[in-house]
């Protein structure tokens, strides 16, 4: 019988903090560029509703319409890694999850939610980079009675 290999090695989490608090302050300013600082040129973003968005241009300008509904101060979101490992030193995974306050679980397609986001993470130039992103309705509810 085949063994099960493990694929994620033991590395220093804390090397991926820098790249959510950004995201974090990023929301909490209203701010599109420092909240796409570190998405690659060629990175892949998938929707809670499906769409893939190819490319940092397409996802910035979906970004920037995005915040600029947004006033500076008004978001009650907070980012938090749920779960992160390393499938190499410079290759990451993480669940990141954006909860409001009071938490906002999808019921439904309409409005606004929270929501679950697995992040594929590369470090190159010194900096973790955005490869990829999907995000999902966090509908957490179903399981919770």
């Amino acid at each position: 019988m085949e063994q099960r290999p493990t694929v994620f090695q033991p590395y220093n989490l804390r090397r991926i903090d820098d790249f959510i608090n950004e995201l974090q302050e990023a929301i909490d300013t209203g701010d599109a560029d420092l909240f796409n600082k570190r998405f690659a040129k060629d990175v892949l973003w998938g929707s809670p509703f499906a769409a893939i968005v190819s490319g940092y241009d397409q996802i910035h300008a979906i970004h920037e319409r995005m915040f600029s509904a947004v006033k500076a101060g008004q978001n009650k979101s907070i980012y938090k890694i749920d779960y992160a490992g390393f499938l190499a030193k410079n290759v990451a995974v993480a669940y990141v999850r954006r909860t409001s306050s009071p938490p906002n679980y999808a019921k439904d397609a309409e409005g606004g939610f929270d929501e679950l986001a697995i992040f594929i993470l590369v470090y190159k130039n010194k900096s973790w980079w955005l490869a990829a992103a999907q995000h999902v309705p966090d509908r957490r509810n179903v399981y919770i009675s």
